[in-house]
């Protein structure tokens, strides 16, 4: 075992043999993300920033992989290089950001709409279990499926079941042309056009509807080959940005600086496609619909029925200061917490990583 790897294993071990708990970080950029961590000293870190670097990538094939401290940053840059890209254009939250913390938060960016989630790009990964022992889920090549249902279960787990190591995953070409268009759209206009564009051959790769003064403004970006983005732009209409403000309002909702997200508190909605207008506060909307972004005072329970009913999750995303008894992640099907107790159960059967993390009681 590889020495790093060693003084994981020592660290759990410690932890362990005390009753201690383990919560783990790389960059610490994404601990915002789930239950509020203690505010006493009754955890420990586990640092995982110095397990950091590409272990190996091969264009031809489309496949990366690397550590798990390895920075967002220098894994994107080294795809740019190549043109290619994380297609799920996951969020980076500062120059902390890590690989990790990418895959335990499983957040994606406006792109998923196109692309898909996290989850299937991930290949195969490394994780340490609650007794120090190292095991590998899945391969190197997207032909190896061995394993993958679980490391698709480690995305978004924010390492309950133990410290992901290293990830193989993989990546896409970037798209040789991309256009934006604005569209001044109310939001039921706005999401009548995205269930409408959903049964079309057109190369949405992202939408965004904002409110404004006279009803609202959908964006769209159109990426793919220079003919299909032409087509699609005449399809659509509305007005075309220009490349420099396009690619600035992107990274604005990719990266969560848009000034949308400065409100407090902050709803993480998702729902199917269709669902109308929640009709209870000012909402971003992305994902052709499916993922809205909710400012505002809301009552969690009645939220909560409100979107179950449409068929969708709320998620406190972002704090207000305040506290209250409801969990921050809308609350599973008894069925599938059942899955994930029997999977912590052995992974790590002392409960030595991340506890109350995902959910309160787990």
């Amino acid at each position: 075992m590889e020495p790093v790897l060693s003084r994981f294993g020592e660290q759990v071990a410690g932890a362990r043999a005390a009753g201690r708990k383990l919560v783990i970080r790389g960059g610490g950029t994404r601990l915002f993300y789930g239950e509020p961590l203690p505010e006493d000293d009754s955890f420990e870190w586990l640092d995982l920033s110095a397990y950091r670097g590409v272990v190996a990538y091969e264009p031809s094939e489309l496949v990366l992989t690397a550590r798990a401290g390895t920075p967002l940053a220098e894994i994107e840059a080294l795809l740019d290089r190549e043109g290619q890209m994380l297609a799920f254009e996951p969020p980076r939250f500062g120059a902390g950001d890590t690989l990790g913390g990418c895959i335990a938060t499983g957040l994606a960016g406006p792109r998923r709409l196109a692309a898909g989630p996290v989850s299937d790009y991930v290949l195969g990964t490394r994780l340490m279990r609650g007794d120090g022992e190292v095991m590998h889920f899945g391969g190197e090549v997207m032909k190896n499926v061995a394993g993958y249902d679980l490391s698709r279960l480690l995305v978004g787990s924010l390492g309950v079941l133990g410290p992901v190591l290293e990830v193989s995953l993989k990546v896409m070409p970037k798209p040789r042309s991309e256009v934006t268009l604005v569209l001044a759209l109310d939001e039921a206009e706005a999401l009548r056009r995205c269930v409408q564009w959903r049964s079309q051959p057109i190369p949405v790769s992202a939408t965004a509807w904002l409110p404004d003064g006279s009803g609202g403004q959908l964006s769209v970006r159109l990426s793919g080959n220079a003919s299909a983005v032409r087509e699609g732009v005449e399809k659509l209409g509305g007005g075309v940005l220009d490349a420099a403000t396009a690619c600035a309002f992107w990274l604005g909702l990719r990266d969560q600086t848009h000034d949308f997200f400065n409100q407090r508190p902050l709803w993480r909605v998702t729902l199917p496609p269709g669902a109308p207008s929640l009709g209870i506060g000012r909402e971003l909307h992305e994902w052709q619909g499916c993922l809205r972004w909710l400012t505002g005072m809301h009552a969690p329970d009645a939220l909560r029925a409100k979107v179950r009913k449409l068929g969708g999750w709320a998620s406190r995303y972002r704090h207000d200061g305040t506290s209250d008894a409801s969990p921050v992640f809308h609350p599973p099907a008894p069925a599938v917490i059942r899955v994930q107790q029997r999977l912590k159960q052995q992974l790590d059967p002392d409960g030595v990583f991340s506890p109350h993390r995902l959910y309160p009681d787990f």
